[in-house]
């Protein structure tokens, strides 16, 4: 198989590396469930829709009920702290406010802009709709400090209503999105576009580890690549569309078999704001097939726990190089009044990519085996074996 070019990361892109710690809790999914509460499925590329782009103000985040990695941010002179949801496929920075009085932003830290100095409102409205409610919020700007690094005047959305129950029982205040400006509500400056032009970063790159199992330990970085959160080599692929960090895919094995699904092309956005591997439509009933999982009903896939050893790896062909995920990386396994539960954390979605490809989804599923770079200054994603 023809190799991707591999690149050794050098020293300089280590040097002046900040790194932002991502604590790990349970998702809105696990935490309603144990309240007798099952949230329906929702497509995860729902958020990918056209809708969101800088015509209109409006956010899609639909799949944040299965997200589980936080991180600190603060906003505001003096700072005022929150936990967000650092989003590979969103482009907005929103958090809950005091403008915000229901029950769900009554529960988490809200941003007052009354208490800061350097904020500034714009007057402009935005709308987010998603699962079982809507949020309604106002922009505004303010000093915004991620791991040290301070952006100046950043857009920042601020909650004005958030009907429903999901958001009770989240984990995080709001969502830092670290796509491309193109899809950016209201056609606002990103956070990452902002460190760019503000000369703010070493090299114009951020990078992704997320820690197995449960565990705490998952970063991010901005600046640069830790190397001590992979082992061996970085392999790069291009950015096939400039919207979300979308690349493309060549081929699927299972197995070390190739299976054509993807011989005339498909593309896959990596998203740290989707917790599944995501897989279209039209293929999800041949790879569960596959790995002898049946659908339960509620609408999850399982398989027989005794069967885990004897499962399939699974494989992506991007730009030459085969990326496996064992089944260890695709199965969950759970426990509840003395049984184990296992199943597959594969989800379809329905909606084609640009050129009508089969669009694939690389949440954490596949993020949590692949430490993750997201090259700005060449428009490329890098992926290494994860430490």
């Amino acid at each position: 198989m023809k190799s991707l070019v591999a690149v050794l990361v050098c020293v300089a892109l280590v040097e002046g590396l900040v790194r932002i710690p991502l604590n790990k809790h349970k998702s809105m999914r696990e935490a309603l469930r144990e309240k007798g509460i099952e949230l329906p499925y929702h497509d995860p590329a729902l958020k990918y829709q056209p809708d969101e782009f800088s015509t209109s103000a409006n956010m899609y985040i639909n799949n944040y009920a299965d997200t589980t990695y936080y991180g600190a941010i603060s906003i505001g002179t003096p700072p005022q702290s929150f936990q967000v949801l650092f989003d590979t496929g969103s482009a907005n920075l929103w958090v809950d406010s005091i403008y915000c009085s229901t029950r769900a932003c009554n529960a988490h830290t809200k941003f007052n802009p009354r208490q800061s100095s350097t904020y500034s409102a714009t007057g402009q409205t935005f709308y987010l709709p998603y699962g079982a409610g809507s949020l309604y919020g106002t922009f505004g700007y303010d000093t915004v400090n991620v791991g040290g690094i301070e952006i100046n005047h950043q857009e920042i959305g601020l909650s004005t209503n958030e009907p429903g129950q999901n958001f009770v029982v989240a984990k995080f205040d709001g969502i830092l999105g670290l796509s491309y400006p193109s899809i950016s509500a209201g056609g606002e400056t990103p956070v990452m576009d902002n460190m760019i032009s503000q000369n703010l970063l070493s090299a114009n790159v951020f990078s992704f580890y997320l820690s197995r199992g449960g565990q705490q330990g998952s970063v991010l970085s901005f600046g640069g690549v830790d190397t001590s959160l992979y082992q061996g080599q970085i392999y790069w692929t291009p950015v096939t569309s400039e919207t979300y960090w979308q690349i493309g895919v060549q081929g699927f094995e299972i197995n070390g078999r190739e299976t054509g699904w993807c011989s005339q092309g498909c593309q896959s956005i990596v998203d740290t704001g989707t917790s599944t591997l995501t897989a279209p439509s039209q293929l999800i009933g041949h790879i569960m097939q596959a790995i002898g999982a049946q659908q339960s009903q509620y609408g999850m896939y399982m398989v027989d726990c005794s069967q885990l050893n004897n499962l399939p790896t699974l494989s992506f062909v991007v730009s030459g190089v085969a990326l496996p995920l064992p089944p260890s990386a695709y199965i969950t396994q759970h426990y509840q009044n003395g049984n184990q539960f296992c199943s597959v954390d594969i989800a379809p979605t329905y909606l084609p990519s640009h050129n009508g490809q089969p669009l694939w989804i690389f949440g954490d599923v596949f993020l949590r085996e692949y430490y993750s770079i997201y090259d700005r200054t060449n428009n490329r994603l890098g992926f290494a074996s994860a430490a």
